[in-house]
């Protein structure tokens, strides 16, 4: 093959190869893969720990790494990745990680840090989900992402929250004729 062979590849919508969050020691606290570039859990957790080596102590945005284009974004104690192909387009794996920054910020309401992550998981991987699908970028626009979240949240019964129970509460025992000593909560 050519050397002009190799430039011009076919398009593919298969964008993202991977997307993970590590905190500042460098651990894993999510992560999404989306080939078979790094198959089993040691390999990525291998991989991971050499790209945190190599961005955690520069302010650079950008990396290339293992014939991987790598970008990236820290705050407080967490470290944002999102990986693409050699040949990706470092704009467009600029903006997942944009939307995916902002759509947590805008989640963990301005507190992007490790606690707030780690009591948010089933949010954060919502997220995830919204803006990348198999490696395909989905959506790059913050504001419809956390309303996609909210839409497919909304439906759940835990999303409705303590007040929803507190009114079930008082609403229940005259319909289901139950005292309320037998209905459970912090009511």
């Amino acid at each position: 093959m050519d050397p002009a062979g190799q430039l011009f590849q076919e398009p593919s919508l298969y964008t993202v190869k991977a997307v993970f969050i590590l905190d500042n020691d460098g651990q894993r606290l999510l992560a999404k893969y989306y080939d078979d570039t790094f198959p089993s859990m040691k390999e990525q957790k291998a991989f991971e720990k050499n790209v945190f080596n190599k961005t955690h102590k520069t302010d650079s945005e950008i990396a290339f790494l293992e014939g991987l284009t790598i970008v990236y974004k820290s705050s407080i104690d967490l470290f944002f990745y999102v990986v693409g192909s050699s040949h990706e387009n470092e704009l467009m794996l600029m903006a997942v990680l944009t939307c995916l920054f902002d759509s947590l910020n805008h989640m963990l309401r301005k507190n992007v840090e490790k606690r707030s992550l780690l009591d948010n998981m089933d949010g954060a991987f919502l997220v995830v989900d919204e803006i990348v699908d198999g490696g395909v970028i989905l959506e790059s626009d913050p504001q419809q992402v956390i309303q996609n979240v909210n839409f497919r949240t909304i439906s759940e019964p835990a999303a409705y929250g303590w007040m929803t129970a507190l009114s079930l509460s008082k609403v229940l025992p005259r319909f289901c004729n139950l005292p309320k000593s037998k209905l459970n909560g912090p009511y």
